[in-house]
């Protein structure tokens, strides 16, 4: 499990990404499970990740609607499969509109060039 804090923070939330090698839905919930072990992840207002396995593409928004497709797209831009990539998010109080879309592509962006 690879973890990158701090990677954006805006008007008061805060993004992380995390990830690492998953094949399938319960390899995902696996994932997810141990990540929340930590209490700082399990606080988090939104877990939203996207992962392509033999399974096909799965994702999940966790109440930040859209952002699960946001991390799909890249993943299948850069052909990324069976890897599951998680960005989380503290709320800090203020709606970010559209800007939060930029953030996850942010995150993203950062997992992947750290792969």
């Amino acid at each position: 499990m690879k973890i990158i804090d701090n990677v954006v923070t805006d008007r008061g939330s805060k993004y992380a990404v995390s990830g690492g090698e998953c094949h399938s839905a319960e390899d995902a919930k696996a994932f997810i499970k141990e990540l929340k072990r930590n209490k700082k992840f399990a606080k988090a207002t939104h877990n939203t990740w996207g992962l392509i396995c033999d399974d096909g593409a799965i994702k999940n928004d966790d109440g930040e609607s859209g952002a699960g497709m946001v991390i799909l797209r890249m993943l299948e831009r850069d052909e990324i499969n069976n890897q599951i990539v998680v960005v989380t998010r503290w709320y800090g109080g203020k709606h970010l509109g559209g800007d939060r879309f930029r953030h996850v592509q942010t995150c993203v962006r950062a997992y992947l060039d750290a792969l």
